[in-house]
């Protein structure tokens, strides 16, 4: 557990720099080629049974499909663009290599092509209740094919998620699917109580809410994929629990970052209009830790999260720069990405439990890093 500990303390999620335990600056930025590669790998393996998995549904719902993984054009033209960065396939593949080897990772194609189904399932239905335009640098499925065709096709993800884990012979996966459903249920457990928490005035959103809403819509799904891995690997219920529990911290991890980008990120590689989160008046982590600072700031957060944001008018720009203002002067970004470090820590802990030899972890090192490091 040490060798994981001090390679965690080494690295910043706030700045990507290597850093010593005292916080002194290292060795130079991460520059994420390893998770990269493995990221490259992954779709090589994961795409032409996805892209299959995708064709096998019924015309109406294969074309919206299509559309969302950036295969076709909204004419059903062939196009070329971005499926996704493959995270949580990866973790399937790269847990089941931690404990099983190359073996137990080709093994598991299978299941990371079905937690990359529901984790689109989610991306489909989130666009329609957040009222998202644009996802992956292209109009929202939503927006080009209306809410209930993307609604229906997100449902459709789903189901072929689990049918192709039901038709998998390997051994694990009935207790995959099971397990599968069971974070689809967390999932939709923390969408609601996001979307509740639109409705409740700033003040009276705790940020244990938060957190505990962010750990089911984000963590579950990596904790299930490093899970699933796990499953196919032969692993125990102690090193499969273990991976969901680096899962989960790591997603945390990624979510703050998410956060953090989502009010501070560039938009030409978000692919998002800049402070959409803001705009929308969104209870996100840095935002709700922010309004609890108690700061000046905090006051002039409350007061304008506390009036509608009306698109289009004069100065909406001008008042969400000064939003974000409000939210950094109140230690809201600060404390994101010091908190995305401490779940890295956790994170790293439970990863020694699973896999003890570092070397064996590589890949879930690297991506571990790659989430708390992105920028987009």
């Amino acid at each position: 557990m040490a060798e994981f500990m001090t390679e965690t303390k080494q690295r910043s999620p706030a700045t990507g720099e290597r850093r010593g335990p005292a916080g002194d600056a290292g060795a130079g930025p991460f520059d994420g080629q390893e998770a990269a590669a493995l990221l490259e790998r992954t779709r090589a393996l994961v795409d032409p049974e996805l892209r299959a998995a995708v064709e096998s549904l019924p015309g109406s719902m294969r074309r919206i499909a299509l559309y969302h993984f950036g295969w076709e054009h909204a004419d059903g033209t062939p196009a070329t663009g971005n499926a996704g960065k493959a995270i949580r396939p990866a973790l399937v593949l790269a847990a089941a290599a931690a404990l099983g080897g190359p073996r137990a990772r080709k093994a598991a194609v299978r299941a990371a092509v079905a937690v990359e189904l529901v984790h689109n399932f989610t991306l489909l239905h989130d666009d329609v209740m957040d009222r998202d335009t644009s996802r992956r640098h292209r109009p929202t499925a939503w927006t080009v094919f209306g809410d209930a065709d993307a609604i229906l096709a997100g449902d459709a993800l789903q189901a072929l998620a689990l049918r192709l884990l039901a038709e998998d012979p390997h051994p694990a996966s009935g207790a995959a699917a099971v397990r599968l459903a069971d974070c689809v249920m967390e999932l939709c457990a923390g969408q609601h109580t996001d979307t509740a928490m639109e409705h409740r005035a700033p003040d009276e959103v705790t940020l244990d809410e938060v957190l505990a809403m962010a750990e089911a819509k984000t963590g579950a799904l990596l904790g299930c994929a490093c899970a699933l891995g796990a499953l196919y690997a032969g692993a125990g219920a102690q090193e499969v629990a273990a991976l969901d529990g680096f899962g989960r911290q790591a997603g945390l991890a990624f979510q703050l970052i998410d956060d953090v980008i989502g009010i501070w990120g560039d938009p030409r590689r978000t692919g998002k209009p800049a402070g959409a989160d803001l705009a929308v008046r969104k209870k996100s982590l840095p935002v709700v830790a922010a309004l609890a600072s108690g700061t000046p700031a905090a006051a002039e957060l409350a007061a304008l999260y506390g009036k509608p944001y009306v698109k289009g008018e004069p100065g909406d720009g001008a008042e969400i720069a000064r939003t974000a203002l409000a939210v950094e002067q109140a230690g809201g970004r600060d404390w994101a990405q010091a908190e995305a470090a401490d779940r890295m820590a956790r994170a790293m802990q439970e990863l020694a439990r699973a896999v003890p030899v570092p070397e064996a972890a590589g890949g879930l090192l690297a991506l571990a890093e790659f989430v708390t490091r992105r920028s987009s």
